[in-house]
């Protein structure tokens, strides 16, 4: 479970930081370098959401959702200096419930 969840913040990291540096690069007027390093981050995501151990595309593609929805709430913190509300943490503790009961062991 520990590589799973590496996996899902790994992940996460690469598509919200590929999806950011393209935001800069079009909608902030950044180099376009950071919208090549964008697309790069961007393949590299869809790579590693491969390397999960579980079985099925859909369910390991619906539990990374509510992953990415938390790690979005920390990026809009830490990067964004923008902090989330009360409503938005509690949104994300239900997504990662979600998660848990997606990815809870099956008999």
């Amino acid at each position: 479970m520990i590589k799973a969840i590496f996996l899902f913040i790994l992940a996460g990291l690469a598509e919200i930081g590929g999806g950011y540096l393209i935001w800069q690069w079009q909608r902030e007027g950044a180099s376009s370098w950071l919208g090549l390093l964008g697309g790069i981050a961007l393949v590299l995501y869809g790579v590693i959401a491969t390397w999960q151990s579980f079985p099925d595309f859909g369910r390991v593609y619906a539990a990374y959702g509510g992953i990415f929805i938390v790690l979005s709430l920390f990026w809009a913190w830490w990067v964004d200096k923008k902090m989330p509300d009360t409503y938005d943490w509690i949104g994300g503790l239900v997504c990662l419930i979600g998660v848990a009961v997606m990815l809870w062991p099956r008999s």
